[in-house]
């Protein structure tokens, strides 16, 4: 008997999944980055080379949700305060580089090509959208993201995506065809996107935040991952539904959780899909590559392509230099922000069946976008050396633009991270406060955070016993990380695991016995103090007081105490054993000198 093949979608996914490992730990190897590497696993896996997978545009469809949740993860950074700072970066420096590229490449389509008017139009506006699925990774895993630099880029990465509407409009009224003739006019679209956005903002105000407060107290944290899919999914729904960016819809969502205390939460639920999924959409994309048409016109594909990368990061180094940016950040922008985006593919086949180009015509422009995101990481890895602020008296005097996340007005990158904000760890948050130490607060008790918001303290839903958890919430960047839980939840391992992960931070424990101190005794805790040792003392200090001790003999007791407490905890550490050096113990009044 022949064995039964494995069903497609099983086939599919091993191929997929094996190739994307061995090319991006191939490309991660070499520096190049994990975009190029996925983009060459979906060349060598797909229809134009092995031809092991299929249906790549099937596959893009699904892959698509990879950019839907970047953005919702990205609205979750950025809340409406935060976009407001950000007013002028959007809608200044955005307008200037969508238009600006824009009219620059039709301009030189038309001259060099011979493309009508019409036509030059309808690919040049969407050369000038860059790569969010490519750009906002690289800035993440840089560091770069919260930056004066990286607030510029995604500045101008939103007003891409939000410019998606009137190119649409553009196209749809530059259209030859006859079918487009009694299509809805533009400004009913923005009116349509309008009242889209506004019920988005009401949805997330009086219906998500109720929501997400319920999943909360049920403390089942599989409830969050799906109320999170499902915001991200209805959101970008929505937008899909009135021909528009999907994408928008979940970052609008985005926005309008970033200020409640689930935040982190949501962060954690939804990066794990955004990951795998835009890993899955740049397979898709390296599957797409019409190969044919490179072979057929190379020169005219290179060409273009070296074309769209020296206009936009000629243009966006004019502008920054506008702007007043330093040259330096100003060629690292328009170096960073070069390639084509994924939003040319969806705008070159709404071109397409304008009659605007011929479909091989968008092959060939599907093949320069993807070829220039393919240089990217070559392109950012060969200029670094000039892209880089000099050293020395230089770097003093003149601040750079990605100077740390100060410069970008703050951000969630904490000095103290504090786990569990009951009794505790309300007084050591306070008292870190008063030293001028910037704290986040995790609680996973949803009334309690309701009740520390009333007296203006804002507290994060999550369980800060996961490492996930912890890195959404800026663990990586903190230099104090504290454990201020009631009970006996912390253990050596979860000690350990912490501190291979987030080796700069001090971590500090309370613990709930001395059991428990001598189980953490082993981990790599900085500190760890018994919740009631020192508040035992202060009220002993107090009866001696009461009963007219001196000052001098309460502080020999004191030190009698905590020497011979240290000696036996020390004795009972080495044993494991809590019952080692009993005799230690003041059990009766004993002679003095």
């Amino acid at each position: 008997m022949h064995a039964a093949a494995p069903p497609p979608l099983l086939h599919d996914g091993f191929l997929l999944l094996g190739f994307a490992l061995a090319f991006v730990l191939l490309f991660r190897r070499l520096g190049l980055g994990a975009t190029l590497g996925y983009l060459l696993a979906g060349v060598v896996v797909g229809p134009q080379c092995l031809d092991l997978v299929g249906e790549a545009e099937q596959k893009m469809g699904i892959a698509e949700l990879g950019i839907t949740l970047l953005l919702f993860l990205v609205g979750l950074e950025l809340d409406p305060a935060r976009l407001w700072r950000m007013r002028r970066d959007i809608f200044l420096t955005g307008i200037m580089q969508v238009t600006g590229c824009g009219l620059v490449l039709a301009a030189a389509l038309h001259l060099a090509t011979g493309f009508s008017g019409a036509a030059a139009l309808a690919l040049g506006l969407p050369l000038a959208l860059s790569s969010t699925a490519q750009v906002l990774p690289m800035l993440q895993s840089s560091g770069r993201l919260k930056t004066r630099f990286g607030e510029r880029a995604f500045a101008i990465l939103l007003f891409q995506d939000l410019s998606i509407i009137p190119m649409i409009t553009i196209v749809a009224m530059l259209s030859r065809n006859p079918a487009d003739a009694g299509a809805p006019p533009g400004w009913l679209m923005a009116v349509g996107t309008a009242g889209a956005i506004v019920a988005l903002v009401l949805a997330g105000r009086f219906l998500l935040r109720p929501l997400f407060r319920v999943i909360g107290n049920l403390g089942e944290r599989e409830m969050f991952v799906v109320a999170a899919l499902f915001t991200v999914l209805a959101a970008a729904a929505l937008m899909q539904a009135l021909g528009l960016s999907s994408a928008l819809g979940a970052f609008i969502a985005g926005v309008m959780l970033a200020g409640t205390p689930y935040r982190h939460e949501l962060e954690a639920a939804v990066e794990p899909f955004r990951s795998i999924l835009l890993g899955l959409f740049f397979l898709s994309v390296g599957m797409m590559l019409d190969l044919s048409a490179i072979i057929r016109e190379p020169l005219f594909v290179m060409a273009i392509a070296l074309l769209l990368i020296v206009t936009k990061a000629g243009v966006i180094l004019a502008i920054g230099a506008l702007l007043g940016m330093g040259w330096r950040s100003a060629l690292a922008l328009g170096l960073l922000l070069s390639q084509g985006g994924e939003f040319g593919f969806v705008l070159f086949a709404q071109a397409t069946r304008a009659m605007l180009i011929a479909p091989q015509a968008a092959s060939l422009f599907g093949a320069v976008v993807t070829l220039s995101m393919a240089s990217t990481p070559f392109l950012m890895a060969a200029t670094r050396r000039f892209r880089e602020q000099p050293t020395g008296p230089v770097q003093e005097r003149a601040r750079p633009e990605s100077a740390g996340p100060e410069s970008a007005g703050g951000g969630d990158r904490a000095n103290a991270l504090i786990v569990g904000y009951g009794r505790f760890g309300q007084a050591v948050g306070q008292m870190l406060l008063a030293g001028g130490i910037e704290v986040t607060l995790i609680d996973r008790d949803v009334a309690a955070i309701d009740i520390a918001a009333t007296f203006g303290a804002k507290v994060y839903f999550g369980d800060g016993t996961r490492l996930d958890l912890l890195h959404q919430a800026g663990a990586s960047s903190a230099a104090l990380i504290l454990f201020c839980l009631d009970g006996d939840q912390i253990d050596a391992a979860l000690i350990e695991a912490v501190h291979q992960a987030f080796p700069q931070a001090a971590i500090h424990v309370r613990a709930f016995d001395r059991r428990a101190l001598i189980r953490l005794a082993p981990s790599p805790a900085t500190h760890v103090i018994r919740e009631t040792m020192e508040s035992a003392i202060a009220m002993a200090r107090n009866a001696f007081d009461d009963v007219g001790l001196s000052q001098e003999a309460i502080k020999r007791a004191e030190i009698r105490f905590r020497a011979r407490d240290r000696e036996r905890l020390a004795l009972q550490i080495e044993s494991g054993d809590i019952h080692t050096a009993q005799d230690r113990i003041f059990t009766e009044i004993e002679p003095s000198g």
